[in-house]
């Protein structure tokens, strides 16, 4: 790729964002009632291809048990409230109601709780008995920790987030996770992540991980370039790690890595753009979060927001429009893509005349950044 001159000693890339390209017609079409657009990671297949990001504004375990029931897969947050307090609605309705410069201070505060292992189990327990997959979220940092718990608790899919995760963490003050050593011993699959290039993407896939998210963790609600400088354009962080894939391929002999947006999906056009760029699937937050019965009461916000030291997230009022059911799979009565995710990435499909989502990957797509917001 051509590089750009940023000044005599510094060259970089032109990196694209989801706004910055868009999906091209072919010269087939379908009829959407005969598109697939279902997803199967290791033994579990899902009717949307699509994680619900493990935050408190967004799943809870009756969430997580609605988006089962509806195709996708609802992710805890091992960390987050739920696990810090036996009933959190009090604190999520203060959460709701909190302004201004003070708001990081309070999140703060109330994050300082300690996790309880008896709530890890406990609310793995919940949503496994109403029979839908499993799936839980830990940081690198608190892997090793609270693993075990996770696992005698009968969790499906094992899910390491954070902000940024690297297979060589290096570290003086504390022993890093050896991810390697780690999914080897598991006996659950592993989704692991984020990053956001094709080095770092290769190296997780090389750990033995089943999926690899891309992306910061945090979406919408997230400032990481603000107050770290760091960010990747999306639609660049995907191609290439779906590029990284492919080459992953043919090195272990045909293995497979599903590579999962996280984060830059914030409407529903963005949905088949990441699969466009490579995707397999998406963890969506914000449009969760604008959903009527989110435990956030339409506000969102990210573990970002908590750090004690370097907060880099915001509570976000994103207000409601419909509910978990009404944005996944419609019907929709706002035309601006905040409703009917799963219905736009089926149309879409069917016109540019794909009927997989394997297929759908190889898409020609154009460099088209949006003049204006229509929202």
């Amino acid at each position: 790729m051509t590089e750009i001159e940023i000044g005599r000693g510094k060259r970089g890339r032109r990196a694209y964002a989801f706004d910055d390209i868009a999906v091209v017609p072919s010269r087939r079409t379908r009829d959407p009632k005969e598109v697939s657009i279902a997803w199967q990671i290791d033994a579990y297949r899902f009717e949307l291809p699509f994680l619900a990001a493990p935050m408190d504004s967004v799943v809870s375990p009756q969430t997580a048990i609605r988006i089962g029931e509806l195709g996708g897969l609802g992710v805890l947050n091992l960390e987050g409230l739920w696990t810090r307090y036996e009933d959190p609605e009090s604190l999520l309705a203060e959460i709701a109601e909190l302004d201004g410069p003070a708001a990081t201070k309070r999140l703060q505060e109330i994050y300082a709780a300690p996790i309880k292992e008896e709530l890890i189990g406990q609310r793995i327990k919940e949503v496994r008995d109403a029979g839908v997959v499993t799936a839980a979220a830990l940081s690198p940092q608190r892997t090793a920790q609270f693993s075990k718990a996770v696992v005698d608790a009968g969790v499906d899919i094992f899910v390491i987030r954070g902000t940024t995760v690297s297979a060589e963490h290096v570290s003086s003050a504390a022993e890093p996770l050896n991810l390697k050593q780690f999914i080897y011993e598991l006996d659950v699959p592993v989704i692991v992540g984020g990053c956001a290039t094709y080095t770092a993407a290769l190296h997780l896939m090389r750990t033995g991980a089943a999926g690899v998210l891309v992306g910061f963790g945090g979406g919408a609600a997230h400032t990481t370039r603000n107050v770290l400088g760091i960010q990747v354009p999306m639609a660049t962080a995907v191609a290439d790690v779906a590029a990284a894939r492919r080459d992953y391929m043919d090195e272990s002999g045909g293995r497979y890595v599903h590579v999962i947006a996280d984060g830059g999906v914030g409407w529903s056009g963005d949905l088949p753009k990441a699969i466009a760029c490579g995707a397999d699937a998406v963890m969506m937050g914000s449009p969760l979060a604008r959903a009527t019965d989110a435990p956030g009461r339409g506000h969102h916000w990210g573990m970002e927001a908590v750090h004690e030291d370097v907060p880099r997230g915001k509570r976000m009022d994103l207000g409601a429009v419909g509910t978990t059911e009404e944005v996944l799979l419609g019907p929709s009565t706002v035309p601006d893509g905040s409703m009917n995710f799963f219905g736009a990435l089926r149309r879409a499909m069917a016109t540019t005349g794909y009927s997989e989502l394997k297929e759908f990957q190889r898409v020609e797509v154009t460099v088209a950044p949006s003049q204006h917001d229509n929202r």
